[in-house]
């Protein structure tokens, strides 16, 4: 099971770094949690990998289950933050927050 991803760590880390420049956190929030998320499914697979004995079918059940919910968080997660890029109107190839954006939060 691999997880399918829209965004790299790198882009992930540019939305990040706008976020913090210009105080804006709601695209850094969406960020995180897909970051978390990744985390989330990688820990479930290195679970899976493990020898797990057939008494403990529960527990490969268990981790097979957090992961795939997992995966699909993540996939509507990526979606979120693709929409929400696209409706504040971001540079979608340098990752950079709109002019207008950036200059309506450093007035307040």
């Amino acid at each position: 099971m691999n997880l399918d991803s829209k965004f790299s760590a790198l882009q992930l880390a540019l939305i990040n770094d706008q976020g913090i420049l210009y105080a804006c956190a709601c695209p850094v929030h969406v960020s995180l949690q897909i970051n978390n998320l990744r985390k989330l499914f990688d820990y479930q697979k290195e679970c899976m990998n493990v020898d797990i004995s057939p008494e403990d079918s529960v527990q490969m059940q268990v981790h097979r289950r957090i992961a795939e919910v997992t995966k699909q968080a993540h996939q509507l997660m990526e979606q979120c933050l693709e929409e929400v890029l696209d409706m504040e109107g971001w540079d979608k190839t340098k990752l950079e927050m709109p002019s207008g954006l950036r200059k309506r939060i450093e007035e307040n």
